[in-house]
């Protein structure tokens, strides 16, 4: 067993302590539920919402249907398709919809129930997509929409399926993934809003016996989105793997939350979110729960946030949170850090010529490159750094 971490705040068996000395409870004991009442409208009170502007969000949380009357629709949806994925719409209660996801929090049950037919996209048994599935989410301002989907990759297939959301407006939305047996499926989200969207939900994905599971998730739009992003396996030897890069402008909260949740054998698990911020009041919050469960003996997991602050007036929140209630795991750890740009790397550029302001820039450009290339989609790679630009021309640097 290896166990490393890294000035984070870490639950091991029998050591349930941190800084205030109150011992936190399990994240595995909070509340499930598809019924909005067993979500009580936050107050900002709460744990798991005690980073998040709640007054902001409110509207975003609030129990209401889909705006579509003839004055404007709230959002429009298209879908591309690749291959010969199967579609179908669910219903609430029926499989496999509620497989994976079972809301967690306010944002993604008011999401669930307020979406009557859920798009199903199942990618058949052995087959491999040659192209990406996209889906596409376009607010209208001032309107409110809910969405659900249900991506089942069956066993031995291979697909990648990428969601945007652009535009305005305000949006509830889930994303439930299944995969089968050694099948192998990449989820990507982009939020591309514009700067007076609302964003909420949870992203959930199953991980079956021998099977990988990749979710990106790229945040650089929206006044305020708070999104989960949560993980749990169906079988041994499953992998998972959750990506995320954001870039906080003034004003901005975006917050994202993660749990990998451990209760299967020789599994295993990475998570990696990095973010820069610049301007006033620009808030970042990643939250990364862990939880390796008495039975998921052999359990291999690591989970990692970097915040790069540009500009006074920034600030990042990070908690990183690691329970342990076996000791038979081949390795457990976390890091998080926050910080200014890096001295060293800036006076290597600098005594090779390069201006100082062109060297926080290359600086930034590399700091978001390592996450994004990992990204198979060559345009997308092309396309994600091209507004990573466009965000550092509007800078102070």
């Amino acid at each position: 067993m290896s166990l490393t971490t890294d000035h984070s705040r870490s639950q091991l068996a029998g050591e349930h302590t941190h800084g205030s000395g109150v011992a936190p409870s399990s994240r595995a004991a909070r509340t499930r539920s598809f019924e909005v009442a067993d979500f009580p409208m936050p107050t900002g009170a709460e744990e798991e919402w005690r980073f998040s502007p709640v007054s902001v969000l409110a509207p975003a949380l609030e129990d209401t249907p889909i705006q579509d009357d003839d004055a404007a629709y709230a959002a429009e949806f298209s879908l591309d398709l690749a291959g010969t994925p199967e579609l179908g719409n669910l219903a609430p209660g029926q499989a496999p919809r509620g497989t994976a996801l079972i809301p967690g929090d306010r944002g993604a049950v008011v999401a669930s129930k307020n979406t009557e037919n859920a798009l199903h996209v199942r990618i058949p048994a052995g087959t491999t997509l040659e192209a990406p599935v996209r889906v596409g989410v376009k607010g209208t301002a001032g309107r409110r929409s809910n969405a659900h989907y249900v991506i089942e990759a069956e066993e031995g297939s291979n697909a990648v399926v990428v969601f945007e959301h652009t535009g305005s407006g305000i949006h509830a939305g889930n994303i439930e993934a299944i995969v089968g047996d050694g099948a192998n499926l990449t989820v990507i989200s982009l939020q591309l809003w514009d700067d007076d969207a609302l964003h909420v939900g949870q992203h959930e994905g199953l991980v079956g016996a021998d099977a990988t599971y990749r979710h990106i998730m790229v945040t650089l739009g929206g006044k305020a989105v708070r999104l989960t992003n949560n993980a749990s396996y169906a079988g041994e030897r499953g992998s998972a793997e959750l990506l995320g890069v954001y870039y906080v402008d003034e004003g901005q909260h975006l917050e994202h939350q993660t749990y990998i949740n451990h209760t299967t054998p020789n599994c295993v698990s990475r998570v990696t979110y990095k973010g820069a911020l610049q301007g006033e009041d620009a808030h970042a919050v990643w939250i990364g729960d862990v939880l390796i469960g008495a039975e998921a003996e052999g359990t291999d997991t690591y989970e990692l946030n970097r915040n790069l602050i540009l500009t006074e007036g920034a600030r990042a929140d990070s908690v990183p949170n690691l329970e342990i209630e076996t000791g038979e795991i081949e390795g457990a750890g976390h890091a998080s850090a926050t910080g200014r740009f890096d001295d060293e790397q800036l006076f290597y550029l600098q005594s090779r010529g390069v201006p100082e302001d062109d060297a926080r820039k290359l600086v930034v450009r590399g700091f978001f490159r390592e996450l994004i290339r990992q990204i198979d989609i060559p345009e997308l790679q092309e396309r994600l750094m091209e507004l990573i630009e466009e965000e550092l021309k509007g800078s102070n640097l």
